[in-house]
């Protein structure tokens, strides 16, 4: 599958929450695979915009159960808003790009 091929698609957990829609994408491009996927678009964001969507409005790509007609993400990690798997040290290098 292709990441262009997710765009636009809804994002809910798997209890039935209707968290967004997948509105872009961070590709770790040294293991070749989408690491984040965002609910908003990454382009033009300061760096205090950065570290908000990297925690409140971003799941990790390893978090989602199933990709078909909709994103189904694991409700207890993939779900955003103080997402304790953000580790400060992502935060800044992600944020600094």
């Amino acid at each position: 599958m292709r990441v262009s091929e997710i765009y636009s698609l809804d994002i809910y957990s798997d209890n039935g929450q209707y968290l967004g829609e997948v509105r872009d994408a961070i590709v770790d491009l040294e293991k070749g695979e989408v690491s984040r996927i965002l609910m908003e678009e990454w382009k033009n964001a300061g760096e205090e915009e950065v570290r908000r969507m990297l925690q409140q409005k971003s799941i990790l790509f390893k978090n989602i159960k199933n990709i078909g007609d909709v994103v189904l993400v694991s409700a207890v990690g993939g779900m955003p808003k103080n997402n304790p798997s953000s580790s400060s040290a992502e935060l800044s290098d992600l944020a600094n790009r």
